[in-house]
């Protein structure tokens, strides 16, 4: 297993506050865990024993109530995905989706994603990354906190394989600003929008209920696409 781009991350990123789960959360986590959820443990993750194929791996870090997450995965059957989130309400509500909908391309962690990426990612394996609107930490004494760093981007690298795509999305422009300067510095990734710093948003990135009724209040969205070099 590949540690040495692994970075010291004291820091966390995220705030743990868990909200309530209700019934059916609950029942999804005790029927479905066992079979679409994946253990803690220290052993590095085999992406084909764990899916039972060789496919295309997408990684996506906080997926809050996992709405967008088993859409993009109906929507592409061909690829598998695992799903990462550390509030245990919004794990139930996905395993919940993927027993609703008969999804057999998704696992689901309730964790540290940066903990995930150093320990149990194997190196150049993931062909897609994705953050969609993680914590601005939008006061400039808590920037800190925010996961895009350097050390964080120079993991990502390390895992992706040579032109697998990091997507990021914010509906903070400042966060999106910072996110572009960061990107900037690595000299791992290569902007793939048409005019940079921002990408249109790809079909693939469904509209979620939230961003859409930000939209219809005039507030913008930023996605960000970089390709590993």
């Amino acid at each position: 297993m590949d540690t040495t781009t692994a970075p010291h991350r004291a820091i966390k990123s995220f705030v743990l506050r868990q909200g309530r789960v209700t019934k059916a959360q609950e029942e999804a986590l005790t029927n479905l865990w066992p079979v679409f959820g994946i253990e803690p443990s220290d052993t590095a993750l085999d992406f084909p024993t764990l899916f039972g194929r060789v496919a295309s791996v997408t990684l996506e870090i906080g997926f809050g109530n996992g709405d967008s997450l088993a859409q993009m995965a109906a929507a592409a059957p061909e690829r598998d995905f695992i799903g990462i989130e550390v509030h245990t309400p919004g794990v139930g509500h996905l395993l919940k989706l993927i027993g609703d909908q008969g999804l057999q391309n998704v696992r689901v962690m309730n964790t540290d994603a940066v903990e995930i990426l150093q320990q149990r990612i194997p190196a150049h394996s993931l062909d897609r990354v994705q953050l969609f609107f993680p914590d601005p930490w939008h006061k400039k004494k808590h920037h800190k906190r925010r996961i895009v760093q350097l050390p964080f981007v120079s993991l990502l690298a390390s895992r992706l394989q040579t032109g697998g795509v990091f997507h990021m999305a914010t509906d903070w422009e400042n966060y999106a600003e910072y996110m572009a300067e960061v990107m900037q510095t690595s000299p791992d990734f290569v902007n793939l929008a048409p005019q940079t710093p921002y990408s249109p948003r790809p079909d693939t990135r469904p509209l979620t209920k939230f961003e859409n009724r930000g939209l219809k209040l005039g507030h913008g969205v930023w996605d960000l696409l970089y390709q590993k070099n």
